[in-house]
């Protein structure tokens, strides 16, 4: 492998969870054409490696998100940061490989610790919002998450014209800041 191999083993496994297969050094290894002992060279253990997707599936996340804000993160007022999450969860790119967080029940609560350590400057709402501005930027967060997740798995997934009556209420929700 090549010197952004750390890379190709991630998008590997990332397409042995987009197949349906379990993640695990001995799948991600034979994925790649190395041994156990040569996939372990990049990653220790499947801790390690489950991590390392869920950073790279993050990474992937944050370009997009920053892409969608007209400034930096730590500039971006809370309705710019919700706003660029709802238009990345609802662009309808979600796949299984997203859900990585949830790939290994035994590793789902550091998996998860690091999504929510990784997303939480993008949703996080500060402690001074008022209470119905924090009320529509937490409501349109959840129609973001909802239709991800129904993205990501495929179940309940919205068409062009639901998605885009849901966008325009949330736009709407976000716009309202009185």
């Amino acid at each position: 492998m090549t010197a952004n191999s750390r890379d190709q083993l991630l998008g590997l496994a990332l397409e042995v969870l987009r197949s349906g297969g379990t993640v695990s050094l001995d799948s991600v290894a034979r994925q790649a054409g190395l041994t156990k002992p040569g996939l372990m060279h990049h990653f220790r253990t499947k801790e390690a490696l489950m991590l390392a997707l869920v950073d790279h599936v993050i990474d992937c996340w944050e370009r997009e998100l920053a892409d969608r804000l007209p400034g930096p993160l730590a500039e971006a007022p809370a309705h710019e940061r919700i706003r660029a999450y709802f238009d990345l969860a609802l662009s309808g790119t979600a796949d299984e490989a997203d859900l990585v967080m949830l790939a290994d029940p035994r590793l789902r609560r550091q998996l998860t610790a690091r999504w929510k350590e990784r997303l939480g400057p993008w949703v996080e709402l500060p402690a001074d919002l008022p209470p119905g501005e924090r009320a529509r930027l937490t409501a349109v967060r959840l129609l973001a998450d909802g239709a991800w997740f129904a993205d990501a798995t495929r179940t309940f997934a919205l068409d062009d014209d639901e998605r885009a009556r849901v966008r325009a209420l949330a736009r709407e929700m976000l716009e309202d800041r009185a």
